[in-house]
């Protein structure tokens, strides 16, 4: 948990926004062993890594990044677009899990 040391703790409780629940992710999550969580749009992957091992005091062993273009939208005569969105990929030493049932210990 050296990566933590780098960042101020301020930034990191920032960079993650929430994860993502949703089929796809859940399947991700069951066949590749990772947890997918939207972040900030200038995060990175080292920055992620530190924040999740805070956060969640579990061990990361890697992160993969996906930067998601917003759609277009349409409200009557009015176009507009959704904002865009990255999500992060992160995968856990075995062993490790981390769990949003929302039951706190």
């Amino acid at each position: 948990m050296s990566a933590i040391l780098n960042y101020s703790e301020e930034r990191l409780m920032k960079v993650l926004l929430a994860p993502v629940i949703s089929e796809k992710a859940t399947m991700v999550a069951e066949k590749n062993e990772q947890i997918v969580f939207r972040v900030l749009p200038d995060a990175t992957k080292p920055e992620i890594k530190a924040a999740v091992e805070l956060l969640f005091k579990v061990e990361v062993l890697s992160v993969q990044t996906a930067n998601r273009q917003g759609k277009q939208k349409r409200t009557g005569k009015f176009n507009g677009r959704r904002n865009h969105t990255k999500r992060a990929f992160v995968c856990l030493k075995p062993g490790q899990e981390i769990n949003f049932s929302g039951e706190a210990a």
